[in-house]
């Protein structure tokens, strides 16, 4: 049996439970059914809602996630490269990493207003210290051996260096830190969402609270399911397999 038949058969059987729990324990409106789901969504797909949310949010998540990446695979290489700045700065960021970036959305909010610049901000932080970390934990790991040879062929210590070899080597830690910071950068930013104005995922689940509507904000936690889970699928996932076979590491895949 195929993966995909197996998933489709596990879909169906939790379709079936989800419906027998529903109807078993009286859920009632605190818990929807998969029919009422189904109903939240053709509603929240019809009137635009759905849709105007999900682009809006979007929008936010691949700027942030974009300067994220920048930034964040900056720091990783200079904190790879130079002892000093890993001793101070490195150490920072690990400490960094470790504050929910939904902590940062006060200072935001003082520092940018109660708009769209405050959640891109924190959605960007949300992303940042994981990047940075993956990239200098790649870079570090990078055999000694590859940069001298590189070196002997004439690539020299800066940009050729940079882009030729030490990015496909580290490749494997950069893409699961790529993974891991477009899981925080989606946190960061439904959370952000739930309190700054304007459409978006966040802001139309705080509305679905507000009214009682848990059709409504079953429907926008499965769409931020399904848009990780496709995205990871068929964009992270490709671009490791065929970045492996290019640079012959396949066998670096877990």
């Amino acid at each position: 049996m195929s993966t995909a038949s197996r998933r489709t058969i596990f879909l169906v059987l939790l379709l079936i439970a989800w419906e027998a729990g529903f109807r078993l324990f009286g859920w009632g409106w605190k818990f929807p059914s998969p029919t009422q789901t189904l109903q939240a969504f053709y509603d929240g797909l019809v009137h635009g809602e759905l849709l105007q949310a999900t682009f809006a949010s979007m929008a936010r998540l691949l700027v942030s996630f974009a300067l994220s990446l920048l930034i964040g695979t900056t720091l990783g290489f200079l904190f790879a490269r130079y002892r000093m700045l890993d001793d101070t700065l490195g150490f920072l960021v690990v400490s960094l990493q470790t504050i929910p970036s939904i902590a940062w959305l006060p200072f935001a909010i003082i520092w940018f207003g109660l708009n769209e610049s405050s959640v891109i901000f924190i959605t960007t932080l949300g992303a940042t210290w994981t990047m940075a970390l993956a990239s200098r934990t790649g870079i570090k790991n990078i055999p000694p051996i590859y940069l001298r040879a590189a070196q002997t062929m004439g690539t020299g210590n800066g940009f050729n260096l940079f882009v030729q070899v030490m990015i496909p080597a580290a490749f494997p830690h950069l893409i699961n830190g790529v993974r891991t910071a477009w899981a925080f950068a989606w946190r960061a930013l439904v959370a952000g969402e739930l309190i700054a104005k304007g459409a978006g995922l966040g802001q139309l689940l705080q509305d679905g609270r507000n009214l009682g509507d848990t059709s409504l904000m079953l429907c926008i936690v499965i769409i931020i399911a399904v848009l990780g889970t496709v995205s990871d699928h068929f964009c992270f996932k490709k671009l490791e397999d065929k970045v492996l076979e290019r640079y012959g590491l396949a066998g670096s895949k877990s």
